[in-house]
């Protein structure tokens, strides 16, 4: 059996996925330099690839995907009939959970004001803050990462409510748990609101301008779903007007966003390069890999 690995594997990860399959023939490679005609002769692949690349690949029978989202590879066409595919949820919710917090305390403490007073030399008050005690938090997809969130707002002595496709019973750190057509009567009352959805047809342009005006004046949001799911020129109009005080970004539309944007100088926007994921905490690699092996 052959099967590519495109994750960045170390000594003993290698050696833990050649006692579990031991009759197979391993390659690892990385998704830049993976070559079709190695594709075409995979019957496992682990991690993610160009989607271009998998159409040719006809003995394929199971692809296991390094990240959480999959919109790429469940497109018509993308792979072959009767192939396997799982993704890598569970592993994210730690490192982007705390991504999240980060940012919200960084915008509700005033920090790029006071960083960018220290790069000026500036000794200035800039007067009140928030606190996430006694705020109102709806986390908007309730899956791993949605539900570390949560956790953590609830610790931190928010009162937080859940949003998830399919009906569940809401978790011990819940005030409530409700499902997508309670999301408009829930945005008023919500101080903090975060996007933790996967992007699909029916979560692009979720929150638009009229749902972005039914949120609490003063509100923030926080996207690390996809960036399509909000839009961004909606977005941009309602920290301008100050019905929105601050937006939290992993996630942009477009994606990368051009240096001209203007996005990139509305006060009260944060944005980082997609990055809360990936392998830069390395419990993330190592619960990617943990799947694959149980898998």
């Amino acid at each position: 059996m052959n099967i590519i690995v495109t994750l960045p594997v170390d000594k003993a990860h290698r050696e833990k996925f050649e006692t579990l399959m031991p009759e197979a023939q391993f390659t690892y490679t990385d998704k830049k330099n993976v070559t079709q005609a190695q594709v075409a002769e995979a019957e496992i692949i682990l991690g993610n690839l160009p989607a271009a690349l998998l159409p040719g690949a006809k003995k394929l029978k199971w692809l296991q995907l390094n990240s959480a989202g999959a919109e790429n590879y469940t497109k018509p066409g993308v792979l072959p009939a009767g192939v396997m595919l799982t993704n890598a949820s569970g592993a994210y919710g730690l490192a982007i959970s705390e991504h999240m917090l980060a940012m919200l305390l960084c915008q509700m403490k005033k920090l790029p004001l006071y960083l960018e007073n220290q790069k000026n030399g500036t000794w200035q008050d800039e007067g009140r803050v928030c606190s996430i005690y006694g705020s109102h938090t709806l986390v908007v997809g309730m899956g791993d990462i949605g539900g570390e969130f949560a956790k953590r707002m609830h610790a931190m002595g928010s009162c937080v409510k859940g949003i998830r496709r399919s009906p569940a019973a809401a978790p011990e750190y819940l005030e409530g748990m409700y499902q997508m057509d309670a999301l408009n009567d829930l945005l008023p009352e919500a101080d903090i609101v975060a996007i933790c959805l996967p992007g699909t047809a029916q979560t692009a342009g979720l929150f638009d301008a009229k749902r972005m005006e039914k949120m609490k004046r003063g509100a923030v949001l926080i996207n690390v779903g996809r960036g399509n799911i909000v839009d961004t020129k909606a977005l941009c109009e309602a920290l301008k007007t100050g019905r929105l005080s601050a937006a939290c970004l992993d996630v942009t539309d477009p994606e990368p966003l051009p240096a001209e944007h203007p996005f990139w100088q509305i006060p009260g926007a944060m944005i980082t390069p997609h990055i809360a994921g990936g392998y830069h905490l390395q419990a993330t690699l190592d619960r990617i890999l943990e799947i694959c092996a149980r898998n």
